[in-house]
């Protein structure tokens, strides 16, 4: 009884120990990541026109895609940052004393792994492929104009090939202009030229067609038939807008990431497909599970980076930890576009990586949990320790020259 107890106490201790770093890893590498890409979107949507307002519908479909990259980091972090606060206040070693070895402390990050990495796969199985696809046809409206043409200040604009305008101010979010001045040709030689105090854009009955209502202004309308100009003042005229016309965007599927995973099982073995296309369809596939199984070792590995050796308090097991798991999504990544090249099998480009990944982290945890003073990245820590002693007594030279 007493002894349940205890482990069960312990079980919540590591989860608490857990959950912080992992929920804070999380959210920062999901917003740093978005913020990079936040910068990009706001120059693409500016140079096409459209609404700012767009940005952050994009922003949101790209959430997924940056989750299941920053899911496998934080998991990794949480755990790894948990046992090093036990290995350097030498609550690890107490544990150890009292009979609880490794594998025992790893109930509860397994736990974690199992849950996150459902949760990774669901994202990257089902909710990705759907998200990048409305990013896709985000992208489309703004290029196609869908989304409407923003009115820069001060700047001419075009809308169409066929008018161009230019407004002096613009108040409540563009509906309202003023100092306004519209040149208007048409084919057969027709010009109109507008200048107006204050205008308004209204909707119509026709999704391809808008009223610009122009209020205290001049119209000056000329005509191969005209042998004069006509001149005329008006309180209130109404010019319609012709909108660029929108194309239909593509059914989701058109490429290989906008497919879930079971859409890529069945394409990737239809024999009413190509060979390129069930190439690229089985590599996307095996891409993604061999990017949610390592986390199912990532406790292991955490826990082998986390202990560091005796008297030694660098944190080179983060650094490595970031490192290890962005260098294996970078040859994921390579092997894909092999696989999908067909230069090699998809299975063969693809999970040999993991093997030998997995080999290599069973390797270190084993060094850990079962040899007597084994230290998976010992040499390296000593490495770093003699680097950064050199780093400090060069830093203390030049800091004495520079008192002298």
């Amino acid at each position: 009884m007493k002894s349940g107890l205890r482990l069960t106490l312990l079980d919540r201790y590591i989860a608490r120990l857990i959950a912080v770093p992992l929920i804070a890893t999380l959210v920062i590498a999901a917003m740093l990541l978005l913020l990079d890409k936040m910068l990009r979107l706001f120059e693409f949507v500016a140079e096409e026109g459209g609404p700012v307002t767009v940005v952050w519908r994009m922003l949101g479909n790209l959430i997924p895609e940056y989750l299941s990259l920053g899911i496998p980091i934080g998991l990794m972090l949480g755990i790894l940052l948990a046992f090093r606060r036990l290995a350097t206040s030498s609550e690890l070693d107490v544990l150890l004393a009292c009979g609880i070895g490794y594998w025992r402390l790893l109930r509860v990050p397994f736990l974690f792994a199992i849950a996150l990495a459902l949760v990774n796969l669901a994202i990257v199985g089902f909710l990705q492929p759907y998200s990048r696809y409305a990013y896709e046809g985000l992208r489309f409206e703004l290029r196609s104009g869908a989304l409407g043409a923003s009115i820069k200040v001060g700047e001419f604009t075009r809308l169409g090939k066929q008018m161009t305008l230019r407004v002096e101010r613009s108040k409540d979010g563009g509906r309202e202009l003023t100092g306004i001045f519209v040149m208007a040709e048409s084919g057969e030689g027709k010009k109109l030229a507008v200048t107006a105090e204050r205008g308004r854009f209204l909707a119509t009955d026709d999704p391809n067609t808008i009223i610009f209502r122009l209020s205290r202004g001049t119209l000056v309308h000329d005509a191969p038939e005209f042998p004069v100009p006509r001149v005329l003042t008006f309180e209130s005229h109404d010019l319609p807008i012709d909108l660029p016309k929108e194309g239909a965007f593509r059914q989701r599927g058109g490429r290989d990431g906008e497919r879930t995973i079971p859409e890529l099982v069945r394409f990737g073995h239809s024999d009413g497909n190509d060979r390129a296309a069930r190439l690229k369809s089985r590599a996307e596939y095996h891409f993604r599970m061999v990017e949610v199984a390592p986390m199912l070792l990532l406790p292991m590995l955490a826990v082998a980076l986390a202990v560091p050796p005796k008297r030694a308090s660098s944190a080179l097991g983060v650094f490595l930890s970031i490192v290890m798991i962005v260098t294996y999504h970078k040859v994921n990544e390579y092997a894909a576009a092999l696989g999908g090249r067909g230069q090699i099998d998809p299975i063969i480009a693809l999970w040999v990586p993991f093997l030998l990944f997995a080999a290599l982290i069973w390797w270190m945890y084993r060094t850990l949990a079962y040899v007597p003073g084994g230290q998976p990245i010992g040499a390296l820590e000593r490495q770093a320790a003699k680097a950064g002693a050199l780093v400090r007594r060069w830093m203390g030279v030049r800091g004495k020259r520079a008192a002298a």
